[in-house]
């Protein structure tokens, strides 16, 4: 499903014009990307958490190094946003 057949079936189910329901949708999701830029965790009970994970720094291979063989490279420690779905959203799919 992509953004926009989300922001149609909102509209649809409340009633409210398009571009309203695209605006919520926009600013729900700049909201939750800047919570979890400044690692903060977003809850919305009953379906879920984001929240932002820490990598650990690893050595990785540059592919293109060497003809292909692969020279080493370190690959910093970093974040990345992850979302955990409610033990009621899993138990849904079910």
């Amino acid at each position: 499903m992509t953004k926009a057949e989300i922001v149609a079936k909102i509209a649809e189910k409340t009633g409210v014009e398009k571009g309203n329901a695209q605006a919520v949708v926009e600013s729900f999701m700049e909201i939750v990307k800047e919570a979890v830029k400044k690692n903060e965790d977003v809850y919305l009970r009953g379906f879920g958490s984001f929240k932002s994970k820490k990598r650990a720094a690893k050595v990785g291979r540059n592919i293109r190094a060497n003809g292909g063989a692969g020279a080493p490279i370190v690959i910093p420690e970093h974040n990345i946003p992850a979302f955990k779905p409610a033990k009621s959203f899993i138990n849904d799919l079910k």
